[in-house]
This record gives C-alpha cells, structure tokens and sequence, in this order.
C-alpha cells in the first residue's frame, strides 16, 4: 500500500486528489494539507512514500516544503501538481528535491500512474 500526502490549498483540487487517490486499491491518503507548515508536520506525523504538492501554497510555498521533506524524510518521493510550468519553477523545484513535475490539467491516469510508480521506490531526480 503506497501512503500518500496531498498538499493544495486550493479545496477542490484537494478533494479531487483525494477522491481519484483513493479510488485505487493500492493507494492510501494519508492526509490531506492546506499550507506548508501544515503539509511538513503531516508529513512527520504520517511518513507517507509520495507526496502531492502544489507550488504556490500559504506559509512558504511548495518549494519550502519539498526542502524541508529532503531533510526531514529523506525517503519520500515528491511529486508537483501546479499549473506553473515555467522553466525556473521547474528547475528550483528539482533542486529542492523533487521527483516529478505533473502539469495540473493532466488526465487522471497519469496521476495515479506517476504516483503508483514513486510509490514502489526510489527514482531518479525530474
């Protein structure tokens, strides 16, 4: 069972996540964050193997807490979901630690998918 975080402070986005997420046998939300602090104390409370997360969010922004996960889980794969796709938005977040880049928009299967494969172990970096 992979164990998933969802961090979007958009609610709509967030309970799509969670509703196609947990659709699927094999996925588990965890928890679902609304700002960054929230989304780093969900993330050492619960451990999860993926996490979901949005770029712009309140209390840091995605890339804050993708540098947080590096140091405090180390072993979390994180995945962005945004609808920025602008190259230095990409390229920081890779360097903050991120695993993979999903263009909000994207058809649902490429979700779950991209969540599925992190979900089975360590990857290379985006």
């Amino acid at each position: 069972m992979t164990r998933v975080l969802i961090c979007d402070d958009d609610d709509m986005i967030g309970e799509a996540l969670h509703d196609v997420l947990t659709a699927e046998p094999d996925l588990a939300v965890v928890a679902v964050a609304r700002t960054a602090v929230e989304a780093i104390e969900l993330a050492e409370r619960h451990s999860p193997d993926v996490v979901v997360l949005d770029v712009r969010m309140p209390g840091g922004g995605g890339i804050h807490v993708a540098r947080e996960l590096r140091e405090r889980s180390p072993t979390t794969r994180v995945v962005v979901f945004s609808a920025y796709t602008d190259p230095k938005t990409v390229t920081e977040m890779r360097r903050a630690g991120v695993t993979e880049y999903l263009v909000k928009g994207v058809p649902n299967t490429d979700i779950v998918d991209t969540v599925r494969r992190l979900g089975r172990g360590p990857v290379g970096k985006l």
